[in-house]
């Protein structure tokens, strides 16, 4: 008799051995990065760290996409190798399923929108440039400005200029950022605003694979502490300093996000209108030095926006 027929929690838990194995290469390649560089700078080594650890989610996400089929039975045939490479270098996302599919049906942008992320990106970069002159005489100020300058030019603007050009293209790649800070809930900040090319691939690997058994709260956390880890793997790592503090600022959120979903919560207005966003910014923003530790903010952030060329 079918495994899945009579034990289905058996089953989900080898579908997430099986999520785990794949994942391996999260792990692998940020300690082989730090094991070839231990000579390099601190912020060598933080993008070394980051940009594998990158390629090695691209490559999962294409992995399974591959394994699975695209939904039309085969992939696009017109220019492949383009849209491959596009993918992989060209978008920050973690769905390829837009650039393989065999009918187009992305919303053209409107010019409103390209003005809005060439504005944010511009003004990205300014703040990078503020940063870099304030890097030697106060490197933590410089360095949370160099954050925020960064979290600008790259993720609300050039990231939105590229699904601006691919959207135009006639590829439905969605921006990965969704006006988080309007945000009246921490489900909806995480869930359909911040980041989107990680949630996309938390909710394949690790949430989907565990909420069946053990339920949304376990695998909501699980998905909290993958991210954490992750982070202490860019963040912490390369500074060796800061351990934990990145995996403790998500599961804080996370443990916020499952406070939101009591009923305690929702009789107060927790969740949804204006406490509800003001209870978002305060979880998310509050604990950000914990993210964002001293050591990484002073030896990664500030010694990179020295070598900006500004």
């Amino acid at each position: 008799m079918p495994l899945a027929a009579n034990h289905p929690r058996s089953l989900n838990l080898f579908a997430f051995a099986r999520a785990a194995l794949a994942a391996a290469p999260l792990a692998v390649a940020p300690a082989c990065v730090l094991a070839l560089g231990s000579r390099w700078a601190d912020w060598q080594r933080m993008v070394a760290v980051a940009v594998a650890v990158f390629a090695a989610a691209k490559w999962l996400s294409f992995a399974e996409f591959l394994e699975q089929g695209p939904a039309g039975g085969k992939l696009a045939t017109p220019k492949i190798a383009l849209r491959i490479a596009g993918y992989f270098v060209l978008w920050p996302g973690m769905d390829p399923r837009p650039f393989f599919a065999n009918s187009t049906a992305a919303a053209r942008p409107r010019t409103r929108e390209w003005f809005l992320a060439w504005g944010i990106t511009l003004l990205g970069l300014l703040v990078l440039a503020a940063a870099a002159r304030l890097a030697t005489a106060d490197p933590f100020l410089a360095g949370w400005l160099g954050i925020a300058g960064f979290l600008l030019a790259l993720h609300f603007g050039w990231f939105h200029l590229l699904s601006l050009g691919w959207r135009r293209a006639g590829i439905a790649a969605v921006p990965i950022m969704n006006a988080p800070f309007v945000a009246a809930s921490l489900a909806d900040f995480w869930g359909r605003r911040w980041n989107l090319a990680f949630r996309d691939l938390a909710h394949r690997f690790v949430f989907r694979p565990t909420v069946a058994a053990f339920g949304p709260a376990v695998a909501t956390l699980l998905v909290f502490l993958t991210s954490g880890l992750a982070h202490d793997a860019v963040v912490s790592l390369p500074v060796r300093g800061g351990y934990g503090g990145p995996t403790a600022y998500f599961l804080i959120q996370g443990l916020a996000m499952l406070f939101e979903r009591t009923v305690l919560a929702r009789r107060i207005g927790i969740g949804r209108g204006r406490l509800g966003w003001a209870y978002t910014q305060l979880v998310v923003f509050a604990p950000a030095a914990l993210l964002f530790h001293r050591p990484f903010v002073e030896r990664a952030m500030a010694p990179l926006l020295v070598v900006l060329p500004f």
